[in-house]
């Protein structure tokens, strides 16, 4: 064993404190078992306001030991977080560019923390679980058809209240309109040097070990459980190894309360206060992979209310700083700018290697009835995946495949369905990614669809979930005028 004295510079010079001092460091390593010669320690400079990163690279051998001081500046990306969307996209971008006016800024991102409601036509509210009355075309199509564009980069996860024909053609991701990207039931991604992570739907438990047995269109049981989220997705999301710094998803994890100032919101929510005594207010599921991720930033929506917490994940552990947000109505607390640190663009979104690894090794086992997903009780070697994939995004690049429109879209100008609903289309983009990954398309699989003739009821009592399903449980909130508040 081989040791070597790093004097290591804890506090580096800057233009406003020129002071710095050393702090002795031991680095030992096994000189029979090095595979690779090179080291590299980020340290991040705090007090700088040029907010640069130091990266300090060690080159080493047997007998000598280089230290190379490297200055990466960082700069600090907007995001623009939004709660439940509803559809209501023209203003939350008209909000957001007066802010950008006003201000003197500019968002570099949209994040939409799910109830997005991609409406096409008057055909996709067939697929939409809300009570005929709220059913809207509202201003999504307007950027489904190229009438008009999103302003920024808009990523979104689903909620329980969304145009489920559409999102299951992509249930992988994909582009939903032009700069609008769906992240599909479960994903990763890149937006620039950021890698954000979400989970679409809401937590029920009688549905979460069932697999994806719905298929549009839609009846009256299957309108409401298409939505809710599945163990399959979570276990994917489990096999994250590498940090994420931002996770979305529709309803919160369960137990969040716990870590932030949950009695003035019971005096806001009266009604939560029993469901936070029972833990219920909630997704077990989310809370697992809260615990498993542990991203600096979390968001969720779903309950139509600002609600903030700070989790400290052990003893000097990583911090998560979370957010819930309300839904796009004025004099709400829908939206949140936040400034995170990151490398210099290009700002753009792109496919993540170990996300389409883990995707490619478990879609053999993607259920699509009934029945839960068998994983064996073995861990996969995702080594020979991630090189594999690697390999390919080197040839063919990162970025996802382009948007392609499926069905035809809403006019205004007329009145009735726009074309007759055929049940499930085949995405061209979806078709794209799992040819790109060499897997086969199996979301309109005809097995699944027959063995939804023969099955048997489902038992609907659920031991958790929380408060869910508004078209069944109305919120009251003093705060309306009306009966809108649809969660």
């Amino acid at each position: 064993m081989q040791f070597f004295r790093l004097f290591f510079i804890d506090r580096f010079f800057s233009p406003l404190n020129p002071n710095f001092h050393l702090q002795s460091v031991f680095l030992q390593f096994n000189s029979s078992g090095i595979k690779r010669n090179i080291f590299s320690i980020s340290v991040r400079l705090i007090d700088s306001p040029h907010r640069s990163t130091f990266t300090i690279i060690i080159r080493l051998d047997l007998f000598n030991l280089q230290v190379i001081l490297r200055n990466r500046r960082q700069i600090l990306m907007k995001i623009a977080v939004e709660g439940c969307m509803h559809g209501d996209l023209d203003n939350v971008y008209a909000t957001l560019l007066h802010l950008q006016e006003v201000e003197r800024t500019k968002i570099d991102l949209l994040i939409c923390c799910g109830d997005f409601q991609a409406v096409r036509n008057e055909n996709d509210l067939e697929s939409l679980s809300v009570p005929p009355k709220y059913r809207s075309m509202n201003s999504f199509w307007k950027y489904y058809s190229g009438e008009k564009v999103a302003p920024f980069p808009t990523i979104f996860i689903g909620g329980n209240h969304e145009a489920s024909n559409y999102l299951w053609e992509l249930y992988y991701g994909g582009w939903a309109a032009p700069h609008i990207y769906f992240l599909g039931f479960a994903g990763v991604i890149k937006f620039g040097s950021i890698r954000i992570g979400g989970l679409s739907g809401i937590y029920k438990s009688n549905h979460y070990h069932l697999g994806h047995f719905e298929r549009p269109p839609y009846n009256s049981r299957d309108i409401k459980s298409v939505y809710h989220v599945r163990e399959y997705d979570v276990h994917k999301l489990m096999q994250v190894e590498e940090p994420v710094d931002i996770f979305v998803s529709h309803d919160w994890p369960v137990g969040i309360t716990d870590h932030g100032n949950w009695k003035d919101l019971v005096r806001e929510k009266p009604y939560f206060k029993e469901e936070i005594q029972d833990r219920a207010l909630g997704s077990k599921p989310a809370a697992e992979l809260l615990e498993k991720l542990k991203p600096p930033y979390w968001f969720s929506a779903h309950l139509h209310c600002k609600f903030a917490a700070l989790v400290q994940h052990g003893d000097g552990g990583a911090v998560t700083k979370f957010l819930a947000l309300d839904k796009c109505i004025p004099g709400r607390n829908f939206l949140q700018i936040i400034e995170v640190e990151s490398e210099p663009g290009p700002y753009e979104i792109q496919y993540d290697e170990e996300w389409l690894a883990i995707t490619r090794r478990y879609n053999s086992i993607f259920p699509l009835t009934m029945k839960r997903s068998n994983f064996g009780g073995k861990q996969l070697d995702m080594e020979d995946s991630r090189q594999w994939v690697r390999s390919k995004l080197q040839s063919r690049g990162t970025k996802p495949f382009e948007f392609v429109p499926t069905v035809p879209c809403y006019n205004s100008s007329q009145t009735g369905a726009s074309g007759s609903f055929s049940g499930h289309n085949r995405n061209p983009q979806t078709e794209a990614f799992l040819q790109f990954l060499e897997l086969p398309y199996v979301l309109d699989d005809s097995e699944a669809a027959e063995s939804l003739v023969s099955r048997g009821p489902v038992d609907n009592d659920s031991e958790g979930g929380g408060i869910e399903d508004v078209d069944e449980i109305q919120l009251p909130d003093d705060d309306d005028d009306d009966d809108d508040d649809v969660a």
